[in-house]
């Protein structure tokens, strides 16, 4: 006798889920609507505002790979640099594209989280979680919507969202959670159904897709099966296989966000075993071809990886200077405090600042907080796999840069991201299986008191001096902290404050190489030249090889009337950086002082190749070129000055000098005149200009 078919929920009506969908959104705009006007913070400066690859968005190649050394958070990640590179062409340095972007890419990943919980809790292996409510598809839709909804406003979220460049982060977590949602719907997880193997130009999925239908364990008959596939788009284009295909692309775009996005396809293995196939060999034998193409992915992550010297440009990796169990260790803390976090969102802290152990007491709890969570885990995995699907996903996504040392941050709640996901859903799972939908009212006011959170939090993201204020408050102790309220400061204006801060910051950390060089900056600006180099001096005694310490330096000592001892610290500067404009040019500069008129050319025009927009330069190269008496080299460089700097007074009395030199006096009066525009009254100005009218009414008066 054939065994009955187990009741199937009804799925809730579409109507009912797009509404879901669209209070979602509303939601996520209501919560970050304070976040618009947020202006670009702490790394978004290199990354966005310095950064030349956003100038033009061809070519491609250019775009994708910004050069090393410079906009060090989105080196190696292309796609995220291509969408900054996008929005500069839409509001150039305006933050409101940004920030609709990045808030865009959140409320789309708390869509695709929204799917994949409704559609799990739908599916056979699903439903048990709900218990007595499993056989109504309502409560999947609620369930999902919740979980969703707490992670969409939850106040943890702010950093990946409201500090643009961290869309590293969102825009990965985006593409993840579309990785394993394109799965979902591939693979007909609310259903049970798996369809049918496909052929084509889809060959890379060919032999396992789906697999041998014999293995398949429809719960619908075919017809309904077809006739639910013929109403998505994807599937009317590309045929059945068209979400694995989505699922892969996506795949492949999240490797070029964040090296997190390593763990993607395993964790779709992992949901497919606990949700779908039932057995890592049953989602072999019937996706084998599919999850060649997730691992396929892994290739172009690696040369991304390599792209950047294998180790992030020295920041992480396993051969930075960093012993792997100090930063272990300091992993414990940062554990417990995201967990922490997650149920209590309170401190938020934008930059906690580098730290290390230096008592075993200090790590015990957050050891054994750790150690249980994978214990339980890997029990779970065998005898609850759902619970111990979302134990893994939590700890699969924190693995890289919680088992990858690095040398600047330990605890970085923008890690929290993808991770909250799983505490999410379990949340929503908990309380509808303990209460039912008497839970829903909760849930709201728990929602309701997040996003509330969420808008508080994203108004100290107002300024960047509310932003490093709020951190110093909460992380006294930090020195980053007060080096990047000093920065704040300095460009506001407050150059007293601006150097308290610094020597706050040095006091905290002596041998903070940055907060030295800032230090000094601020000294000299004061006029205590002699200070600034001890300051220069001290940072590099921490950083021998730090480049603008040696810079700078160098200019103090040029400043001071020693040009020799600046040469050899410019010199320095390029073994380190040889791509270093500032270098080039000072270096110049020196030599000038000291008569190396050719050699000083030579570096000013290596500069010039670097950075050809710099009027300065152009203009010092021409007074070189003077002295050689190359006058036809001097005025195309001073026309090149005046094309960057049309008002620049001292390009235009050059000009006329040079013009006057070589005969042109009608021409050398009208560039003195136009410098007596720019400055009034200027003697030499005036007296050159006399000189060459003189010399123009001579021949008349002789005739």
């Amino acid at each position: 006798m054939q065994a009955p078919r187990q009741s199937i929920p009804l799925p809730a009506r579409r109507g009912a889920v797009l509404t879901a969908g669209a209070v979602l959104v509303f939601a996520g705009l209501v919560a970050y609507h304070a976040s618009f006007s947020s202006p670009f913070v702490f790394d978004d400066q290199p990354s966005i505002v310095d950064n030349p690859t956003l100038r033009r968005l061809w070519p491609l190649w250019s775009v994708f790979f910004p050069p090393r050394g410079s906009a060090l958070t989105v080196a190696g990640r292309p796609v995220v640099n291509f969408t900054l590179a996008v929005n500069h062409a839409i509001s150039g340095t305006g933050v409101w594209s940004y920030h609709v972007f990045n808030l865009a890419m959140h409320l789309a990943a708390g869509l695709a989280l929204f799917g994949i919980v409704r559609r799990t809790l739908l599916a056979p292996a699903g439903r048990r979680l709900l218990g007595a409510e499993a056989g109504n598809g309502t409560a999947a839709l609620l369930v999902g919507w919740t979980a969703a909804l707490l992670w969409t406003l939850h106040p943890l979220q702010t950093e990946a969202v409201t500090y643009v460049v961290q869309r590293t982060e969102s825009l990965m977590g985006c593409f993840y959670l579309l990785t394993l949602y394109c799965f979902v719907r591939g693979a007909g997880i609310t259903t049970g159904v798996t369809g049918k193997a496909d052929s084509g130009w889809r060959s890379i999925f060919r032999h396992g897709v789906h697999g041998d239908r014999t293995e398949s364990t429809e719960e619908f008959p075919s017809p309904q099966r077809d006739r639910g596939a013929q109403k998505h788009i994807p599937s009317a284009l590309w045929g059945e296989n068209a979400w694995f295909i989505l699922s892969v692309i996506s795949c492949l775009l999240g490797m070029g966000c964040k090296e997190v996005m390593v763990s993607a396809p395993v964790i779709v293995l992992l949901y497919d075993r606990t949700f779908a196939a039932g057995s890592f060999g049953g989602a072999w034998r019937r996706r084998r071809g599919y999850y060649l193409g997730l691992a396929a992915t892994w290739v172009p992550l690696a040369l991304l990886v390599a792209s950047t010297g294998g180790n992030r440009d020295g920041t992480a990796g396993f051969d930075v200077g960093v012993p792997w169990h100090a930063y272990w260790l300091t992993q414990c803390e940062a554990v417990a405090r995201y967990l922490g976090l997650a149920l209590w969102p309170h401190p938020l802290v934008f930059e906690y600042g580098t730290f290390w152990v230096s008592r075993v007491a200090e790590i015990v709890p957050g050891a054994l907080l750790a150690a249980a969570l994978v214990g339980a885990t890997a029990i779970a995995l065998r005898r609850w796999p759902a619970a111990g699907f979302l134990g893994a996903w939590f700890l699969a996504i924190l693995a890289p840069t919680s088992l990858v040392p690095g040398t600047i941050q330990m605890i970085v709640e923008h890690r929290m991201y993808l991770p909250l996901a799983a505490l999410a859903a379990l949340e929503a799972v908990a309380l509808f299986r303990c209460v039912g939908r008497a839970g829903l009212p909760a849930a709201l006011a728990a929602a309701a008191a997040l996003g509330w959170l969420t808008d508080l939090r994203n108004h100290d993201y107002a300024s960047a001096r509310t932003l490093w204020q709020d951190t110093i408050a909460k992380r006294p102790a930090n020195p980053r902290a007060h080096l990047n309220l000093g920065k704040t400061l300095a460009a506001e204006g407050s150059d007293a404050a601006a150097l308290a801060c610094y020597e706050k910051a040095v006091a905290l950390r002596p041998g903070f190489a940055e907060a030295r060089i800032m230090l000094g900056n601020a000294l000299l600006s004061g006029g205590r030249a002699a200070e600034a180099a001890d300051q220069y001096r001290e940072a590099l005694r921490s950083e021998p090889d730090n480049p603008n310490a040696h810079i700078n330096l160098g200019n103090v000592l040029s400043r001071l009337g020693r040009p020799a001892e600046a040469v050899g610290h410019y010199e320095a500067a390029l073994r380190v950086q040889p791509g270093a404009f500032d270098a080039h040019f000072n270096l110049g500069n020196a030599l000038f002082l000291m008569r190396r008129w050719d050699e000083g050319i030579a570096h000013y025009r290596a500069g010039l190749r670097l950075a050809p927009g710099t009027a300065e330069a152009h203009l010092q190269l021409a007074m070189v070129l003077c002295l050689r008496a190359d006058w036809t080299g001097a005025e195309e460089q001073l026309r090149e000055t005046l094309r960057l700097q049309p008002d620049l007074f001292d390009g235009r009395l050059a000009l006329g000098n040079v013009l006057a030199t070589t005969g042109r006096l009608g021409d050398a009066a009208a560039e003195f005149r136009e410098a007596l525009r720019l400055r009034p009254g200027d003697p030499t100005a005036q007296r050159n200009l006399d000189r060459a009218e003189a010399a123009l009414r001579a021949p008349q008066s002789r005739r």
